[in-house]
């Protein structure tokens, strides 16, 4: 059997099929009606142009299935059986094919290559398969589908494709999908030759930042002959840069308040401890590890719960990462108070135990941790911003952090007695405060805080032994340029520097932003020594 007749055969029963759906009957009537147009027709449609035919015909056609037939015919998946001249669709796997009936789209067995014949098609029919399939796209159901076909379209714009778009649009009635085929339309009227419609078309597009958008004006600008055209192609081309260089500057901003938020939840744990204490905590880092690491044990126990590992792993850290701090505090730090230098060094050490721990009941390499499907993607707020969920929600999730510790701080009875002590220690103990037990709480909930910024840093960065050490240098950078103990300066602090770093990256790279970060800390502190808001109490120096 010739490949035209082939594709002739199966187009045309696709149709009568689809009449069949249209009309009301059973899935046997459909069979029955396909297998007889087979019988009939099979020695009479050869030509081209009736080939060409069927297929259009095709495209009017409202059976569910159609789209999936001609995806497999474009795809080279769709087959006829020698035995008995019926469609299929096959796929390979390895020596034989597993085909599935076309009409019922049951399964139809395993086969030898030998067995099945392709329907073949050129590159003729499958420009016309695509421009069918996209045009099927505009009549679905769902909204998406016809947006994510009229996205198709507007990179290539064919002729068909724009009488399709015309057609559907006053039926369209999904806000996103009439505005993206009204500048499906626009767009085309570019390529009129008619210098009003041109105008009218560039209007109506306005200060669009699609790359479809821009390179369509350039090659209007260099191929039109009327300067009033070029002139205002010209215009809208500038305003349309304009426009990208500032979503360029936000998107510069965000990325910065996003690194920002990272280094802030990192140096808030910090910044308590600091300033309350007075403790040189080189074992933060590995709090954050700790953290991660839990994050990671709960997706390898509850495989199953991956969308809300995270949800999990939040109280989870926290808990032991404050529990990991108690003990470090209870025994170790309580016997260094009033030495830093001591409480450095020890902290060190505690640091390299709980590396080396991880690296030998765990592994020495960096796990891995999935992030939820909520977290993936992007946010899509014009075609030339877009910004990444997991950041955004890390972002958010710091500010929540702060605004708890705050109220905690501020408003509960533990943080009149932590800032009693923070204060003035004698005083406060004289009137009854337990400085030991605050110093221990304290402590924990400055770990802790570390152990969820944990479970945030691993959806962005590699979980691993030395992944506390990344953030540590940095953490004590925000906590001294902020005002030790002060939260607000840690927060501001943490931003700024985010920000600061990001504009530098660019024209510096990321090694020498670091340096001059580090340059511009330094220069401050020593004209402002006790940061940017000062804390009053005995870690300031009062």
């Amino acid at each position: 059997m010739q490949t035209p007749v082939l594709f002739t055969l199966v187009a045309v029963w696709f149709c009568a099929l689809s009449i069949g759906v249209a009309h009301g009957q059973t899935d046997q009537n459909d069979n029955d009606a396909a297998n007889e147009i087979i019988v009939e027709l099979a020695p009479l449609l050869a030509s081209k142009k009736t080939r060409i035919d069927a297929l259009e015909q095709l495209t009017t056609s409202t059976a569910p299935k159609t789209r999936v037939w001609m995806e497999a015919l474009l795809e080279g998946d769709l087959y006829i059986q020698k035995a008995d001249s019926a469609p299929v669709i096959a796929e390979r796997s390895g020596k034989q094919y597993v085909l599935t009936d076309a009409v019922t789209g049951a399964d139809a067995g395993t086969v030898a290559k030998s067995a099945i014949s392709k329907i073949k098609i050129n590159n003729r029919i499958r420009g016309q398969l695509r421009s069918a399939i996209a045009s099927l796209a505009l009549r679905d159901t769902d909204p998406t589908v016809r947006l994510a076909a009229v996205e198709r379209m507007i990179q290539t714009l064919k002729d068909p494709e724009v009488e399709g778009i015309k057609a559907q649009l006053p039926n369209e009635t999904d806000p996103s999908v009439k505005e993206a085929m009204s500048l499906a339309l626009n767009l085309s009227e570019l390529d009129s030759g008619d210098d009003q419609a041109q105008l009218d078309a560039i209007n109506a597009i306005g200060v669009n930042t699609r790359d479809q958008v821009s390179q369509r004006l350039k090659k209007l600008i260099d191929n039109s002959e009327s300067a009033e055209v070029v002139a205002a192609a010209t215009a809208q081309l500038d305003a349309i840069d304009e426009r990208k260089t500032w979503f360029a500057r936000l998107e510069t901003i965000f990325f910065g308040l996003s690194l920002g938020s990272v280094l802030a939840m990192a140096a808030i744990g910090l910044a308590i401890t600091f300033g309350v204490m007075g403790v040189i905590n080189m074992a933060h880092g590995e709090m954050i590890m700790l953290g991660a690491y839990t994050t990671w044990a709960i997706q390898v126990l509850f495989p199953s719960l991956i969308e809300y590992s995270l949800l999990i792993a939040l109280p989870a850290a926290f808990l032991v990462a404050f529990t990991a701090g108690v003990l470090i505090e209870f025994l170790v730090i309580r016997h260094l108070y009033g030495r830093p230098l001591e409480t450095l060094l020890a902290t060190f050490g505690i640091s390299l135990i709980l590396q080396q721990t991880v690296r030998t009941f765990i592994s020495p390499q960096n796990v891995p941790v999935s992030n939820p499907s909520w977290l993936t993607g992007l946010w899509q707020i014009d075609p030339a911003l877009s910004l990444a969920i997991n950041r955004v929600v890390i972002f958010c999730f710091c500010l929540l952090i702060f605004l708890i510790l705050m109220w905690l701080i501020k408003y509960s009875f533990f943080g009149l007695k932590l800032r009693a002590v923070s204060q003035n220690r004698d005083m406060a103990r004289a009137l009854g405060a337990r400085s030991t037990s605050i110093d221990a709480v304290t402590f924990g909930l400055g770990a802790g805080i570390a152990g969820v910024a944990g479970v945030a840093l691993s959806q962005l960065s590699n979980v691993g032994p030395n992944m506390g050490q990344a953030y540590i240098v940095d953490s004590f950078m925000v906590v001294v340029f902020g005002g030790v103990g002060n939260l607000w300066g840690t927060l501001i602090a943490g931003l700024s520097l985010g920000v600061l770093n990001k504009f530098l990256e660019p024209w510096a790279g990321a090694v020498l932003a670091k340096v001059f970060v580090l340059v511009f800390i330094i220069l401050f502190i020593q004209k402002y020594p006790r940061g940017l808001f000062p804390q009053r109490g005995r870690a300031a120096g009062d």
